[in-house]
């Protein structure tokens, strides 16, 4: 089987790390899917926004010269728990495939772009691959009481987080909405060590730095992107 990208996203995460664990973590992330040329017909579109949800099927990040391994380390369960690759969300399993649910916000036909979706809540970085569009249907795809092991969200404590004056005045309103929503979360993986130590991720064109003590996550530093390897 092969299969072909029909579109690209773009946001503000160019790298993994960083980004929110699951779709709906930052409902204030913005993301832009755009179509490839041959999928721009805007009759494949039809009736799309009478959809508030969509689903994307996506292609995670090559994965290199590394193979699939049976089991996994997750970092939120503080990287020393093993659990089956079918049993988590890594993005290392034999077919490197994400499904991400996203709010539709508006779809543009024959603009510069050609064809373009604007989402929210992603979980995919800058540049995903997108194989596939479907519609969000709630009485078919979701369970809200189902059970969900130790990633419900009833298992997120949530942090506080304070961004400074001058490093908020680098970003507009939206970003510093969904830079907050994704810092909440505590990127950090769960095995993180001293509260001194300094994390830091790329966004927005910017390596952000932080520190979480006692719960409080404070951005201490904004840099702006020289490169990314």
């Amino acid at each position: 089987m092969e299969f072909k990208p029909i579109a690209f996203l773009h946001n503000d995460f160019p790298t993994k790390f960083g980004l929110p664990r699951q779709s709906g973590m930052a409902d204030s992330l913005v993301s832009r899917v755009v179509m490839e040329k041959e999928y721009q017909n805007p009759e494949a579109f039809r009736g799309i926004e009478e959809f508030e949800y969509l689903w994307l099927l996506a292609v995670f990040e090559p994965l290199g010269n590394r193979s699939w391994s049976p089991t996994v380390r997750p970092p939120k369960l503080g990287g020393n728990k093993r659990m089956g690759v079918f049993a988590t969300r890594s993005p290392n399993r034999p077919n490197p495939i994400a499904l991400t649910k996203v709010r539709l916000l508006s779809v543009e036909c024959g603009c510069a772009e050609g064809t373009v979706l604007t989402v929210s809540g992603a979980d995919l970085m800058d540049g995903t691959a997108i194989l596939d569009i479907k519609p969000y249907l709630p009485f078919a795809d979701s369970v809200p009481n189902a059970a969900t092991g130790a990633y419900g969200i009833d298992k997120q404590a949530l942090l506080e987080v304070e961004i400074p004056g001058d490093i908020q005045a680098l970003f507009n309103d939206g970003q510093i909405a969904a830079l907050k929503e994704a810092l909440a979360f505590d990127p950090r993986p769960g095995y993180k060590g001293d509260d001194e130590r300094i994390f830091g991720f790329c966004y927005g064109g910017y390596d952000i730095k932080f520190k979480v003590n006692n719960g409080l996550l404070t951005v201490v530093g904004a840099e702006p992107l020289k490169g990314i390897e």
